[in-house]
């Protein structure tokens, strides 16, 4: 009897451990659909709903009279995305204009700003400089001032009579008239050069519906001024972002490549710009939208004048619906405006990609000689 107790087998009941999981984890499910579903209430009232409902007006020739989900508001289908881009008149000019005007703007803000944020971080980081705290507060400190109370001030900067102009008049160069002068710095360089009027090959014909000549035009004095601006006001943001970054950076790593010969600027290209790469391309992107969505510069500033050289799609589109009442178009030069902005961010995170990673890694081992 004691030989078949022993050989008995223990038969204490052992819950189902996938019953018991399974509990568990539906339960966990629902709690965290619960707890998320005040958030995706809000986001889709007055997030996607409201995008849903611009994408119909888009659609429609709705003049702000009314609701547009009536049956009284005309259908008009892609007209207004396709009068953007094939019919010729004024709204495509406009657009194409505000297109150009808007690559210029953004292929010299987006480049010089980074520049600029980097070139401020590396300084502030330096371990050498007195008065960190004063230097990091004085470059931020026009990040966080009204764009549009600094838009006023730029007014009066780039006055016919104003500060800048009257510094130009003591280095001996007449100013331009900077809100009133609709040619392009490109032309001013073309008529000081002798260059008064276009070559006849560059009078016909260029992408987008516009002229070689106009592509040629550069941004005008104008543009310049609101780019100086913008410049100014968005490289302290940055340049914390960056900040932040090089002081995540690995001391140990600079001191080794140091030490093993490697001089400043190969220390920043092949150690520092490779583990800030994250942060620059957060840095360019932020840039991009932002430089792709300016509108409060340019609406204080100039409203798109001196002949629309200071346009952008941003502008246009509020200008399109709220002031000539053609709500459709309007909305369909957003939509346009938010693809744009996603295909070039899609481009450059794929020309930012870390394929090279691994030849970098190896960069040492081929520059300098292993350590006896």
């Amino acid at each position: 009897m004691a030989t078949e107790a022993l050989r008995a087998p223990a038969t204490t009941p052992v819950p189902s451990p996938r019953r018991r999981r399974g509990g568990v984890r539906s339960n966990e499910n629902l709690a965290g659909w619960l707890f998320v579903a005040p958030v995706i209430v809000i986001l889709g009232l007055f997030l996607l709903l409201p995008i849903l409902m611009a994408l119909w007006v888009s659609l429609t020739d709705w003049n702000g009279q009314g609701s547009p989900f009536t049956g009284d508001v005309p259908f008009t289908g892609t007209r207004n995305y396709t009068r953007l881009f094939t019919e010729d008149g004024l709204a495509r000019r406009d657009f194409m204009t505000s297109i150009r005007n808007n690559i210029y703007y953004v292929g010299i803000v987006v480049p010089v700003q980074t520049v600029l944020a980097l070139g401020l971080a590396l300084v502030v980081n330096n371990r050498m400089l007195k008065g960190k705290g004063f230097f990091r507060s004085a470059f931020y400190f026009p990040s966080v001032t009204s764009s549009v109370a600094i838009s006023v001030v730029f007014l009066f900067l780039f006055a016919n009579s104003g500060a800048v102009n009257k510094l130009l008049g003591l280095l001996g160069v007449r100013g331009p008239e900077w809100f009133a002068d609709s040619r392009g710095v490109l032309h001013l360089l073309f008529g000081a050069l002798g260059v008064d009027s276009p070559p006849g090959a560059l009078t016909s014909g260029g992408p987008l519906g516009l002229t070689w000549w106009d592509w040629l035009a550069g941004p005008s004095v104008a543009m310049v001024s609101i780019i100086s601006l913008v410049i100014w006001t968005t490289s302290g943001t940055f340049m914390l972002m960056f900040l932040a970054a090089l002081q995540n950076v690995p001391v140990a790593l600079d001191e080794a490549s140091t030490l093993d010969g490697a001089t400043r600027w190969q220390r920043f290209r092949h150690v520092t710009l490779p583990l800030i790469r994250p942060t620059t391309f957060l840095v360019l992107t932020l840039g991009l939208i932002g430089s792709w969505q300016v509108f409060d510069q340019v609406y204080v500033m100039s409203q798109g004048d001196p002949a629309k050289t200071t346009l952008t799609p941003a502008y246009l589109s509020y200008r399109t619906a709220f002031r000539d009442f053609d709500y459709g178009s309007g909305a369909a030069i957003s939509f346009v405006l938010f693809l744009i902005i996603i295909l070039l961010t899609l481009l450059q995170r794929r020309v930012m990609a870390d394929r090279d990673e691994p030849r970098r890694a190896r960069w040492w081992r081929r520059r300098v000689p292993e350590r006896s």
